[in-house]
């Protein structure tokens, strides 16, 4: 099993910045990408950044150039600086796992992204 717990979540202004944390513990070895999801109220979850154990980064176009997903393989973390966020931002942000050899994607609880005048 596979625990992601997420942080740094919180209210910004617009134009503000906000960085997420991604802690993973448990049977992480066979883990080869994470990433952040996200979904604001009636709408679907969607991807925001991913980033492979090698280093490979895809982010949506709706936040490139203003978001940065980094990882930390040694500490089983993944982080996403925010910068010039937007209210449309605003979502609940999913960490997430992939492990391909089962082809099991986990999940955080999510955290609240919150940007308002």
């Amino acid at each position: 099993q596979v625990h992601l717990v997420e942080s740094g979540g919180g209210l910004v202004q617009p134009g503000g910045s906000l960085r997420l944390f991604c802690a993973a513990s448990g049977s992480i070895g066979g883990i080869n990408r994470m990433g952040w999801y996200r979904q604001a109220p009636g709408k679907e979850r969607e991807l925001v950044a991913t980033i492979t154990a090698g280093g490979t980064t895809i982010y949506a176009d709706s936040v490139k150039g203003r978001f940065t997903i980094s990882g930390d393989n040694a500490k089983n973390m993944v982080t996403v600086q925010m910068y010039s966020l937007k209210p449309e931002d605003t979502a609940l942000y999913y960490c997430n796992a992939y492990m391909p050899l089962l082809d099991e994607m986990y999940w955080g609880q999510g955290t609240q992204v919150t940007c308002s005048s």
